[in-house]
């Protein structure tokens, strides 16, 4: 690729003083350099956005409003370019990928329809008690690999609204599309405002740790995510975590099957499974078990697998060789714990690709089951009781989301009231839009994202109370 991609620091698009190279997953194979800060431009970007605080938290919040449309807008322009290099450096399908960058204008100008307002907590002949909301400061937006536009976006719309200001750190393996929207960044907001840097995993508790940032946003892995909270009890800064799932799909007795598995399975194989809120297990029915593994299986079989650039693709690779490399592992665990219906096997070809892979007749215990895979494998667990499915989806250390499938909508509603996560959806998965929340249970993360409960988290809450008589 022949674009000189660049940092962004303090209003500058500037070369990083080291560079890395850019792996195309689909092909194993270099296809971009990208720019590598130094701990002395990551100083250098904290210090901007600092700086840029005050003017731009003091700047009304229908103008801080209009710039967040302006970008959106700009996003929509530019969608086709963003979705390009996305499906370069992330393996997602284009069509995935354009709808992705669409997203981050969906998020941008739902967020926007929100406001901060001051809360009158008492008003009478002895005092006047108001809560107001003001910016927290700096604000690290830590992104991870599998959404690297749309889950920034998540973190930068209402960051920007409620008056702080940005530095933001891509993953390593996709810092391309965050850099390119630096570049857009750099023409609509003040200098300062965002600033955009990317790193070889090597900056992040530098990051996370400097004294001068107020709040960090994070998307990932909850191993990191407790890294990321030990760093932040340094300076007791403000966190959002948003970390792993282990999502259960609970399929009750009267649910359709062909229907039912069409929908768990494209909520578990929709961007290769590397999504926090993918189906990652699903626990079906004694007497429907056997035809539900058999329209997964089928399914599974008749997916097109292949490079994103492909218009026939529906799955593409794995991101990273890290990821693949361990979902192989996962492959061979499986396949001794479990009896494998679809896939099983990395595909012979170049690139990091794992088949739609269907894992039936497997106890609780098994690896796949207990942790969070982040890749097309899909174990499937029969139960017999409906409170037992429940409890054994309960006891995992994870929280983040959950489906429940059944025609008695009432019955699969109550269902879902007794699931231990932050969302459930009934008979539908992964309705996400910018004006409902998105929060963890448990190891899942911390805080809120989205909805208004998404923009206090990016303010501080301070009660005025005052005598009066």
């Amino acid at each position: 690729m022949d674009k000189n991609f660049k940092l962004l620091i303090n209003g500058q698009l500037v070369s990083g003083d080291m560079s890395m190279p850019v792996i195309n997953p689909a092909t194993g194979a270099e296809f971009a350099q990208s720019p590598r800060a130094s701990q002395k431009q990551l100083d250098e970007a904290v210090r901007a956005a600092k700086a840029a605080f005050p003017a731009w938290s003091l700047r009304p919040i229908g103008e801080r409003r209009e710039l967040l449309l302006s970008l959106a807008s700009e996003m929509e322009r530019r969608a086709p370019e963003f979705a390009a290099l996305l499906t370069k450096e992330q393996g997602k399908p284009s069509n995935q990928a354009m709808f992705e960058c669409l997203g981050c204008a969906y998020i941008a100008r739902g967020i926007s329809q929100f406001t901060i307002e001051s809360s009158v907590l008492q008003d009478d002949e002895t005092k006047r008690v108001v809560e107001y909301r003001q910016p927290l400061g700096v604000v690290a937006a830590i992104t991870p690999w599998n959404f690297p536009l749309i889950l920034l976006f998540n973190k930068l719309a209402p960051a920007l609204l409620a008056g702080n200001t940005l530095v933001i750190k891509p993953a390593p393996t996709t810092p391309l599309t965050s850099l390119l929207l630096g570049e857009v960044c750099a023409d609509i907001f003040p200098r300062g405002v965002v600033n955009v840097i990317a790193d070889a995993n090597d900056l992040g508790a530098a990051l996370t740790q400097h004294p001068d940032v107020a709040k960090i946003a994070f998307t990932g892995s909850t191993a990191t995510g407790m890294k990321v909270m030990s760093s932040a009890a340094s300076g007791i800064k403000r966190v959002t975590l948003e970390l792993g799932g282990n999502d259960a799909a609970l399929v009750l007795e009267d649910a359709d099957v062909a229907e039912t598995a069409r929908k768990v399975f494209d909520g578990a194989m929709l961007n290769a499974g590397q999504i926090c809120v993918a189906i990652k297990r699903v626990y079906v029915p004694d007497e429907m078990y056997d035809a539900f593994c058999a329209e997964l299986a089928r399914l599974a079989i008749e997916m097109v697998v292949g490079d994103g650039d492909a218009p026939a693709t529906q799955l593409g690779p794995i991101q990273n060789r890290a990821q693949f490399e361990k979902l192989c592992d996962l492959l061979a665990v499986s396949r001794r714990e479990g009896n494998v219906i679809a896939g099983g096997e990395p595909l012979a070809r170049a690139g990091y690709f794992i088949p739609p892979t269907i894992v039936r007749d497997i106890p609780d215990s098994a690896e796949i089951v207990q942790e969070e895979q982040f890749g097309p494998i899909l174990p499937v667990l029969k139960y017999s009781d409906v409170s037992d499915a429940i409890r054994r989806i309960n006891e995992s250390k994870y929280g983040l989301g959950a489906t429940v499938w059944g025609k008695s909508v009432a019955r699969a509603e109550a269902v879902a009231l007794c699931i231990d996560s932050g969302s459930i959806w009934v008979n539908k998965h992964m309705d996400i839009a910018p004006n409902l929340p998105f929060r963890g249970f448990k190891q899942s993360g911390l805080g809120a994202e989205l909805g208004q409960a998404g923009l206090d988290e990016y303010t501080q809450a301070k009660v005025v109370n005052v005598a009066r008589g």
